[in-house]
């Protein structure tokens, strides 16, 4: 998978918005033992990144999804839009978007990446973590 991954990012010139740089981050931030991703992509709309953690009983259970990012196609340039589950995540400075059923019929909290901003980036890494943290230990509310 991640083959596929670097192949795209290597396909991904064009970046007026330069948010590549953001996305090779999270993707560096999302890969790790304990953590299976799926790529998804649909040409000329969206590439998804799908990242799933194992929970407390490892192998027990399937892995299940902590975060979902999108590459957006857009006529202006691609932009980045960074999901979790609304119940894996906080948002104390409200800077997400919550999308009633909107991840995978369930509600989510999405973090639009339309730039680079270093202050918006370390703020989505720190959902990352907390939604990899709160599923990884079975606490969805769910």
């Amino acid at each position: 998978m991640l083959e596929t991954v670097h192949a795209y990012l290597t396909r991904w010139q064009a970046d007026p918005k330069q948010v590549r740089p953001f996305f090779a981050r999270l993707l560096e931030a999302l890969h790790g033992p304990e953590t299976e991703m799926e790529f998804v992509e649909r040409d000329g709309v969206s590439v998804s990144l799908r990242a799933k953690v194992s929970g407390p009983d490892k192998g027990a259970v399937p892995k299940e999804l902590f975060c979902l990012v999108d590459v957006v196609e857009d006529v202006d340039g691609r932009w980045l839009s960074v999901c979790f589950y609304a119940d894996t995540v906080s948002d104390p400075e409200e800077r997400g978007n919550l999308v009633p059923l909107g991840l995978l019929g369930e509600d989510g909290y999405c973090f639009d990446v339309e730039e680079p901003d270093p202050v918006l980036e370390a703020y989505v890494l720190e959902r990352v973590d907390e939604a990899r943290q709160c599923v990884g230990a079975g606490r969805r509310r769910s």
